[in-house]
């Protein structure tokens, strides 16, 4: 019998897509391994899977969900010059969950990876139960500047395209440098030790500088252009949904956030932090995804078959 306090360790794979991409993935197996759902933690914009490192490194919801990361397309160890989209993503994800056998999951997103999980719950309905969305960001709660940036979304895709374009010339960075996001991350903590230090963690961590040192430039434009995009429609009848909400918004609105967010099957919760809740506040963070996914009785899948 698997002994319940054991961590298995994590399992580091390429997943191999029909279009000869290879998306580097990691996974934590369950120590007692059941029928609960897969626990798939997804990254934000010029982000990477070293994202959830700590958390996985702590959690508790490996005792019995198996915790699978992916560096999107384009991130990370999964480096493409190819088209991405949410829609790309959304079957990425769902590939990764076929490969391991599972008929549904957990998705868990912060930021670029919050509208990931949303886009990929509205194309893939049987296939997710629950959402854990970490200061997701909604088109008509957004604030001015970012309202602005948003409307420039037809223009940095044809900007995207165009750097694509020249990437198929050969004309493109051959290397670039990799982030360990959980070694950053620990270096922030130290520094947040006055409001100088806090100025300066926003700074960097909002630069969009630091973000082209270590992201292809096509796929940045591509960022922006998905995390401003419109969320699908819910699906229906709504799945489980925690809400991480920061307190000092940099994108949205909070109280427009709150409406549109009200729900039978949501909970939503403020965490005292900047945009960066798994930087700011790691342990209230995986302490309250681990209470929710805990308490909360994720649906079985509505049919049965790995397909969707």
């Amino acid at each position: 019998m698997d002994d319940p306090t054991e961590r298995r360790p994590e399992i580091a794979f390429a997943l191999r897509r029909p279009d000869g991409a290879s998306l580097a993935c990691r996974i934590r197996p369950a120590r007692v391994p059941g029928d609960r759902p897969a626990v798939v933690l997804l990254h934000g914009l010029a982000s990477n899977l070293t994202r959830f490192t700590e958390f996985v490194e702590h959690t508790s919801l490996d005792a019995r969900h198996e915790l699978l990361r992916m560096d999107l397309r384009g991130h990370g160890g999964s480096l493409s010059r190819r088209p991405i989209s949410h829609e790309v993503w959304s079957d990425d994800l769902i590939a990764l969950l076929d490969a391991r056998g599972h008929a549904h999951a957990v998705l868990v997103g912060h930021s670029l990876g919050a509208q990931v999980a949303l886009h990929c719950a509205a194309r893939h309905p049987t296939r997710v139960g629950g959402l854990v969305l970490i200061d997701p960001v909604f088109e008509d709660a957004l604030l001015p500047r970012w309202r602005r940036q948003a409307r420039a979304g037809p223009l940095l895709a044809a900007a995207a395209a165009a750097v694509r374009g020249l990437n198929a010339l050969g004309l493109h960075r051959r290397r670039l440098p990799p982030l360990d996001l959980r070694a950053l991350d620990e270096a922030a903590r130290r520094a947040l030790a006055s409001p100088q230090a806090e100025a300066e963690f926003v700074r960097r961590y909002s630069s969009t500088r630091a973000d082209l040192r270590i992201t292809a430039t096509a796929v940045y434009l591509q960022d922006l252009v998905e995390m401003f995009r419109p969320v699908p429609p819910a699906t229906d009848p709504p799945v489980p949904m925690l809400v991480l909400q920061s307190t000092s918004a940099h994108f949205a609105d909070p109280l427009r956030m709150r409406e549109r967010l009200a729900g039978p099957r949501t909970t939503v919760a403020e965490v005292d932090c900047n945009h960066w809740p798994l930087t700011e506040r790691p342990v209230e963070v995986r302490e309250a995804i681990e209470r929710w996914c805990e308490a909360t009785s994720i649906p079985s899948p509505t049919r049965t078959g790995l397909g969707d």
